[in-house]
């Protein structure tokens, strides 16, 4: 069994397929800052609710970016930005599943990083 350390690593890894870019995407204009369109979150802020979709969520994406890590490796370089399409894509409808943006859950999961007191709440939520 995962540990859950390992698991928030694995998908603070996974995660940040949705923020590579896509060498072939069509929209060229730049990324929205996440501050910009991120709620002002903090330990004292996220609900409950919120930190049970996220740990949903983070089980989903880290299982994705395992799957996708493989298909990467496989892939023939002509179909890498196909295969990291497709890993943004799955992944954002993980998270989008469980009822979050793609913004909420980078905000959450960013301030589980940096503020122990949600990050034990994730954690004990991914036991």
């Amino acid at each position: 069994m995962r540990s859950p350390m390992r698991l928030c690593a694995l998908t603070l890894a996974a995660a940040g397929v949705l923020l590579m870019p896509a060498a072939n995407a069509q929209d060229k204009s730049p990324p929205e800052s996440p501050t910009k369109s991120a709620p002002s979150t903090s330990s004292t802020t996220i609900p409950d609710k919120k930190l049970d979709a996220t740990a949903a969520a983070v089980k989903q994406v880290a299982t994705i970016g395992e799957n996708y890590d493989k298909k990467l490796a496989e892939a023939p370089a002509d179909q890498k930005d196909r295969v990291l399409g497709e890993a943004r894509a799955a992944i954002t409808k993980a998270v989008t599943d469980q009822g979050l943006s793609v913004d909420e859950y980078m905000t959450i999961m960013n301030v589980a990083q940096n503020d122990p007191v949600v990050r034990d709440k994730l954690l004990k939520r991914l036991e």
